[in-house]
């Protein structure tokens, strides 16, 4: 076999076997395909797709290319994984929350990917923390913690790996096909006897329309659970930034808040609630999902889930006393200016792919592979959909690392905000559940 015949078969519409799927995984874990081969093999599927079978041997192919884990625990173990919008820091909430209730929580991240930010880039705006582990250190910590939040290694679905970088920087980001195989098979290596998944749908997701989010919802769930991973997936909105906050630091803040009662943020909140149930319902520790968001509601009221946050941060590396003292080991951006709003109204609209963008442009994600990350940079203080604004009314907060970036930042944000002279409805949180 080889790669170029593969890329043709799909450039034309044919579904490629099996085997040639496998191959061209290992190809990728290997050195058999180029970068610009792994690219041309991504551009084409997002044009022409693979079909239901070739995703789901795409996804066992790209499993089977690394190490899997197995587990020997007392308890079940699960994970949650969310297609990405802004503001959505859910996993930092709900790891440590699964853990308080009794579950084992190896949560393979991944970092920002086009105008979402990434689960592992915003927890590593903790100084010392490493989200990079070696496997027998990460079950050392889901036996005595419960919960980790980790990049995966080299040896976890190394065809992933590659390819998810490539799709970055392609323009091939929105393909189902390559989606749901990333997704799942990192999340299949990690072993896994269940899985919530939380699929955006809205101007910030990558999924637009409800159509298009039911029809990932479903690719990812008969997938996985063609895997023999219970799996059930709910569709939330992404019509606004879920937190206040877009940016890294500054959404752990806004976590840490949550999680401690300073200012709890409902969406984040319910949103916890909701996939936290599914999960411990799914792993058995519930008898369902309404037990189990009762009992994902306790451990963060109680303030166990932010105990078992803490003891996650510490385990790797960063500061011990993080819970208690977070305010002043995250990092702050040098230059933190008002977005003053252009005109009066409610905001009716919110284009939050061009608030992610935003973010990305002041450094607080990934234009290039190769870019570092700032992690004190972002947006805060977001006004959301309904909200009443006056003329020159802050929509955000900018902070950024120079005056001219703020401009920048200022100039989209504004763009990003439609106000009207009459209130809109509030928009529905959860859209749909997918089983």
């Amino acid at each position: 076999m080889d790669a170029r015949a593969i890329i043709a078969k799909i450039r034309d519409g044919q579904s490629p076997t099996a085997e040639e799927l496998t191959w061209f995984a290992a190809g990728l874990a290997g050195s058999d395909v180029s970068d610009a081969q792994a690219g041309a093999f991504a551009m084409a599927v997002l044009l022409k797709g693979l079909g239901e079978a070739g995703r789901i041997a795409l996804t066992r192919a790209m499993t089977a290319s690394g190490r899997t884990l197995d587990w020997d625990l007392p308890g079940p173990v699960l994970d949650k994984h969310s297609t990405g919008g802004i503001g959505d820091c859910v996993s930092l909430m709900l790891a440590p929350a699964l853990a308080a209730c009794g579950a084992y929580v190896p949560m393979i991240s991944g970092r920002g990917l086009g105008h979402t930010g990434g689960t592992l880039d915003k927890l590593e705006s903790i100084p010392g923390l490493r989200t990079a582990m070696p496997e027998d250190q990460l079950k050392r910590q889901i036996r005595d913690i419960r919960c980790a939040i980790t990049s995966a290694s080299a040896e976890i679905a190394p065809a992933d790996r590659r390819l998810y970088a490539i799709r970055d920087v392609t323009g091939t980001v929105e393909s189902i096909d390559l989606i749901t195989a990333s997704i799942l098979s990192k999340k299949l290596a990690a072993g896994l006897e269940a899985l919530v998944l939380d699929v955006k749908c809205g101007s910030g997701a990558f999924m637009k329309t409800l159509a298009e989010a039911e029809a990932l919802a479903r690719a990812l769930v008969t997938t996985a659970q063609g895997a023999g991973c219970m799996t059930t997936a709910l569709i939330t909105d992404m019509s606004q930034p879920l937190a206040t906050a877009a940016g890294n630091a500054l959404e752990v803040s806004e976590i840490m808040e949550t999680l401690t009662g300073t200012s709890v943020n409902s969406a984040l909140w319910d949103i916890t609630m909701a996939l936290g149930g599914e999960a411990l319902a799914l792993g058995g520790i519930a008898d369902d999902a309404e037990d189990g968001s009762n009992r994902i509601e306790q451990a963060l009221e109680s303030g166990a889930a932010a105990d078992w946050f803490g003891r996650m941060v510490a385990a790797q590396g960063g500061p011990a006393d993080f819970v208690d003292r977070w305010p002043d080991r995250l990092p702050a951006a040098t230059v933190i200016r008002e977005c003053p709003s252009p005109s009066a109204g409610y905001v009716s609209t919110i284009n939050g792919q061009t608030l992610g963008l935003a973010v990305v442009r002041l450094g607080g994600g990934r234009q290039r592979e190769s870019d570092r990350v700032n992690p004190s940079v972002g947006l805060s203080d977001l006004a959301g959909i309904g909200e009443d604004i006056g003329l020159g009314d802050p929509l955000c907060m900018v902070h950024a690392a120079t005056e001219s970036q703020a401009d920048d930042a200022i100039r989209a944000i504004q763009q990003a905000y439609v106000l009207s002279s009459e209130a809109p409805d509030e928009p529905q949180l959860i859209l749909k559940r997918i089983a």
